[in-house]
């Protein structure tokens, strides 16, 4: 039988790996969303700024990754159903779209828009290792950078 102490440390662990492993799946979606962005403009500009994002994300899917591994648990190797999904979407709004990159920003804003809200939320989350917290605080800093200098490159479009 477990202690109650067990049992807390055994939720904290679980819902890290949880947690964990959701924005292993969203770092990946992202990494996949933002290169497939790159293939829909003809901006340099905007094809750098996607470029630099995409390696931001899979910089952050190997650090998710190796805090998984470091917790003994097995990390997620794909992104979301959703994912693919929004993907799609974005080809299918920039087929009807006037203005392609135009709207290719918008879905980027509003991916880098949930993706902030899933980290505040996680962030919220009592039940958290104490040790991954710096990691995806520094990660929900970049994505509001990024966020931040997206809204940027719509108004200037």
């Amino acid at each position: 039988m477990k202690t109650t102490r067990e049992e807390a440390h055994e939720l904290i662990h679980d819902t890290t790996v949880s947690k964990l492993n959701e924005l292993l799946e969203k770092s990946y979606d992202a990494e996949k969303g933002f290169k497939h962005a790159i293939e829909k403009v003809d901006n340099d500009r905007l094809k750098e700024y996607f470029k630099q994002r995409a390696a931001q994300r899979s910089h952050f899917a190997t650090e998710l990754h190796q805090q998984l591994h470091q917790l003994n648990e097995e990390p997620s190797t794909t992104g979301s159903t959703a994912g693919d999904l929004h993907r799609s979407w974005m080809d299918i709004k920039a087929a009807f779209s006037s203005d392609n990159e135009e709207s290719i920003l918008e879905e980027c804003i509003r991916g880098e828009k949930a993706s902030v809200d899933e980290y505040k939320e996680i962030l919220k989350s009592e039940t958290l290792l104490a040790e991954v917290v710096p990691i995806l605080e520094n990660q929900w800093k970049q994505v509001e950078n990024s966020l931040s200098t997206v809204k940027k490159l719509e108004d200037l479009q």
